[in-house]
């Protein structure tokens, strides 16, 4: 089977990329930007929030070696979705909860998770995210990639990237990478 497409974003995207490059099957992790209304945004056009963008995540990955809805088991691992336009400090629209999906199956699939989850009482609260078709993605300038790789002893990401990449290394111990 070919590889395939995922969008995500559950705040910073620096937690996410982090995250999923731990797992055995993910070729490829691109932070960006994707549902807002303008063409081409930046980073510091995506933070005032007048985009409508989110920060997001990019996933390319082997579906024989693991599936969409594993990766939404890690997506909601490792954010807050019941938190609306904030996950942590990080507050606006960019930092919401959202799946973008690329078909029908992954519109589906994501849409049956929200609901499973919405009734096992992993979490409180409701879960907001959304579910939206992917129109556009954008690619984050370069300084982003790999960025916790890179800034592992800078502050944000000790405290924030860190503990989600350890939960993820915990939590999905048998889906890792291995060496």
């Amino acid at each position: 089977m070919a590889q395939q497409v995922a969008t995500l974003g559950g705040g910073c995207f620096w937690c996410l990329e982090a995250a999923y490059l731990e797992l055995d099957g993910v070729l490829d992790v691109q932070s960006g930007y994707a549902g807002g209304h303008v063409a081409n945004p930046d980073y510091r056009s995506v933070c005032s929030g007048n985009t409508g963008h989110a920060e997001v995540v990019q996933i390319t990955y082997d579906p024989e070696r693991i599936s969409y809805d594993d990766l939404l088991d890690v997506f909601f691992t490792i954010h807050d979705p019941t938190t609306l336009n904030r996950q942590g400090n990080d507050i606006g629209t960019q930092y919401r909860s959202i799946i973008l999906y690329h078909d029908d199956v992954q519109a589906e699939s994501a849409r049956a998770a929200i609901a499973r989850l919405g009734t096992d009482g992993t979490w409180e609260a409701p879960i907001v995210t959304e579910v939206v078709p992917l129109r556009a993605f954008y690619p984050a300038e370069q300084e982003h990639f790999r960025y916790y790789e890179r800034n592992t002893s800078q502050p944000y990401c000790a405290l924030v990237v860190a503990p989600k990449v350890a939960k993820v290394r915990k939590e999905f111990f048998d889906r890792l990478r291995r060496a």
